[in-house]
């Protein structure tokens, strides 16, 4: 039924349009569109171009109410017509005389309407309410009310249905009319642009077409009703046709752009259908950026996540900063993604409901992704921090060994030494015996100690560099160390520590010789190789030690049967 009525409405409304040509082509001398052929078709593509896309937007359920009023904005552009002797009826010259201002006031709701059908903000109603009554009850039904077509000299006039009794008040009803319509279609001009600058970037981008097309065919009426506003009257004279021939181009243009932005969107859901296809396939991490990128002809297009904390990432879990025009995706009231696109892109607020609906599988997998990225990426900071900590808790250590123990057994060694000088050449030998034998065991708890702290951390290691402090290991390790290539340059405490860490403890755990040690820098990261026919088999405290800097330890096969611990770590450039 409803659909029904909908084809109703558009089979009238186009034989309103013919009705009304033939009316203005019949008393061509009171009519607009009957004063040239040119003038006919100008008042036929205005008319017939608001209904047909207000038909078009009455069969959208979003827009239904919108579409409602656009119909009968282009039924009133054609009752302008009918306030013509030539209208045949006295119902057709009645309705004509009630509605021939009704067009302005409809198109200036639907243009403030734009694209919901609902006009939000209270002033704009409040200065609709006052076009409406300026249109259509004062110069409308007041007006008709005592207009006597006989007693102001129409003779060719059908009956007024509506004629109370003549009354002398017929012409300063026409001036209040003419006033009115002169002020309200500024006041929503000011209004409509106000309401487009306070509006989100999306939304302005939007209605900015239709506003500027209606706010052009407001501006053209209120200087028609200014050039009437001295006679007191809307009348026909040549600047009148002329306005009007604006008015009907004003109103074509703005039923074209509304046809632009349905044929934007209807693009973007047509790739929209493609993508529903391509992300049958589950894109790989971070491919889901590059697959609405494609489908939305947008190569700057950035797809980021919300997370805990704050913070926003990519489908890898890396920070990202979004530029550009950001749309969110929200999915059951929560926001699960944002894209940063071009301007205007996902103008038509339902097409970024239609992208999380497309892409809402895809979105909540990667955005899970990426949580359990970031999450291991601060696991791997932590477990980095953890490290350095423990670093510099070493060398801490180290010197308080060198500062503490050691000072003392070397006082104490120099206190023996002074003490044996001071007993001569007569000293008891039991007691000559027992000096040597503590300076002894002094000399073996400093070595002691020395070899603890080169254990703890290698005090050359952190002076010298890595070159110096593994020169320094092949000097006190028992398995021969061939040392092919090591650079002489600093890399970075951490990684330094690192790569000594693994080089000491592949050469203790060695059970024959020869070893051969190198290690050299390629692309931001030390690779270090220890190869020889004996190196340990069990490398896991070692993958945990590089894998803290996100480096790794593998165990690689060489020629003759001999192995190779290969360590990468990055290192400071």
């Amino acid at each position: 039924m409803a659909r029904a009525l909908r084809l109703a409405v558009l089979a009238a409304g186009l034989a309103f349009g013919v009705f009304s040509l033939a009316v203005a082509r019949r008393g061509a001398g009171y009519s607009f569109g009957g004063s040239s052929t040119f003038a006919a078709a100008a008042e036929l593509a205005a008319g017939y171009a608001l209904l047909a896309v207000g038909f078009a937007a009455w069969m959208r359920p979003r827009q239904a109410r919108l579409g409602a009023i656009l119909v009968a904005a282009s039924f009133a552009w054609f009752l302008l017509e009918w306030n013509n002797p030539a209208a045949g009826s006295a119902g057709a010259f009645t309705a004509g005389l009630v509605l021939y201002a009704a067009a302005p006031p409809l198109v200036a709701h639907a243009m403030l309407a734009y694209p919901e059908g609902r006009v939000g903000w209270w002033p704009a109603r409040l200065c609709l309410a006052l076009g409406y009554a300026g249109s259509v009850l004062v110069l409308g039904l007041l007006a008709a009310a005592v207009f006597d077509p006989a007693a102001e000299g129409c003779a060719q006039c059908p009956r007024n249905l509506l004629l109370a009794g003549a009354s002398s008040t017929y012409g300063s009803i026409n001036r209040a009319g003419v006033c009115l319509g002169l002020t309200w279609p500024l006041l929503v001009i000011l209004l409509a642009a106000a309401e487009l600058a306070r509006s989100t970037p999306t939304r302005r981008r939007v209605a900015a077409p239709v506003v500027v097309a209606g706010c052009a065919y407001l501006g053209l009426v209120a200087a028609d009703f200014a050039h009437g506003l001295q006679r007191g009257f809307p009348s026909i004279d040549g600047l009148d046709r002329r306005l009007w021939l604006g008015e009907a181009a004003a109103l074509c243009v703005l039923a074209l752009a509304v046809v632009l932005a349905w044929a934007l969107a209807r693009r973007t859901r047509s790739s929209l259908a493609r993508l529903v296809i391509e992300l049958a396939g589950s894109p790989a991490p971070g491919g889901l950026r590059d697959v609405l990128a494609g489908a939305l002809h947008d190569p700057s297009l950035q797809l980021a996540y919300p997370l805990a904390g704050g913070r926003l990432t990519d489908a890898r879990g890396r920070p990202v900063e979004l530029t550009g025009e950001i749309t969110p995706i929200v999915r059951g009231g929560q926001q699960v993604a944002l894209l940063s696109h071009r301007p205007g892109l996902l103008a038509d607020p339902a097409l970024a409901e239609e992208v999380a609906a497309t892409a809402r599988l895809a979105v909540e997998n990667e955005r899970l992704q990426a949580e359990a990225r970031l999450q291991l990426e601060d696991l791997r900071a932590s477990r980095g921090r953890i490290v350095q900590s423990g670093d510099a808790e070493r060398r801490r250590l180290v010197r308080d060994l060198h500062d503490g123990a050691q000072q003392r057994l070397v006082t104490l060694s120099l206190a023996l030494r002074l003490a044996w000088t001071r007993l001569g050449p007569g000293v008891d030998p039991a007691l000559a015996g027992r000096l040597d034998q503590a300076e002894a065991e002094l000399r073996a708890a400093l070595g002691d100690l020395r070899e603890l702290a080169q254990g703890i951390f290698p005090v050359i290691l952190a002076e010298e560099g890595l070159l110096a402090a593994v020169e320094a290991l092949a000097e006190t390790v028992a398995v021969p160390i061939e040392i092919t290539a090591l650079p002489d340059e600093r890399l970075g405490t951490s990684a330094e520590a690192a790569a000594y860490f693994v080089v000491s403890e592949a050469v203790r755990r060695a059970t024959a010789g020869p070893l051969r040690v190198s290690a050299t820098r390629h692309d931001g990261r030390l690779v270090v190789e220890v190869e020889g026919n004996s190196v340990p088999a069990e490398i896991t405290d070692l993958q945990d030690r590089a894998g803290a800097l996100d480096g790794s330890v593998t165990v690689v096969p060489g020629p003759g049967g001999r192995v190779a611990i290969r360590a990468e770590i990055p290192c400071e450039s």
